[in-house]
């Protein structure tokens, strides 16, 4: 069946809002990337040259004002000028980003790469360090995909209710975000965020909210962006 793309005119400025800010971007090259736009959905497709590139272009697409959803059908291709290490060079370039990362204990994490596809594993004491480790990752040349296993053991015990508390606090204290319009729960450090958010920049709000809060091991995104 034939999907029907819904374009008004709010859909025209979206589209053409994020083909220029990609085009702005200096580190996303969006010469093969094509944009479609569903309502306030988008959806970009075609090909980038590298890994980090590919999470700019979406992040890129989020900043814009009314989108509410980004699907990311981009695949990579490196450019033929890069000379692609190989996966022993690969990982052993990663190793060393996250040993040269002050915040990161480069011992209790596990590279592993198989053509370009990564997979990280071990242990860090806080959510945001996992979240790090996969963002230096990224950033090596001849990497595909990443498999983040990092499994998040805090230093400290803290109860699931103090953790949930803290969430809501830091959201409160946020300008962008309204905290009664998120529904906040921990259980055994898994932190389960749902409600509605207005834009972008609120969603990363309370992501960031959850993300750098003490206790957090794992979260369940269900923020519905309108």
């Amino acid at each position: 069946m034939v999907k029907l793309i819904r374009m008004t005119k709010n859909s025209e400025r979206i589209k053409k809002c994020v083909i220029d800010h990609l085009f702005w971007d200096n580190r996303v090259d969006a010469s093969d990337i094509e944009v479609e736009v569903d309502g306030t959905e988008v959806k970009l497709k075609g090909k980038v040259s590298s890994y980090a590139a590919r999470e700019r272009a979406v992040l890129d697409a989020w900043t814009i004002q009314d989108v509410t959803k980004v699907e990311n059908e981009l695949s990579i291709e490196y450019p033929t000028v890069i000379e692609i290490p190989d996966d022993d060079e690969i990982k052993s370039r990663i190793e060393r980003q996250l040993f040269w990362n002050a915040h990161i204990d480069s011992t209790s994490i596990d590279v592993e790469v198989d053509n370009g596809s990564i997979d990280l594993e071990g242990t860090t004491d806080a959510y945001w360090k996992k979240i790090r480790a996969e963002q230096l990752a990224s950033e090596i040349a001849g990497v595909i995909t990443i498999d983040n296993k990092i499994a998040v053991v805090p230093s400290e015990s803290i109860v699931d209710k103090i953790v949930a508390e803290n969430i809501i606090s830091a959201m409160d204290r946020h300008p962008l975000v309204e905290a009664e319009s998120i529904n906040v729960t921990v259980e055994q450090g898994k932190a389960t965020l749902s409600g509605t958010v207005p834009h972008w920049t609120a969603y990363r709000a309370v992501m960031d909210a959850a993300e750098f809060a003490t206790g957090v091991v794992e979260i369940d995104d269900q923020i519905v962006v309108e």
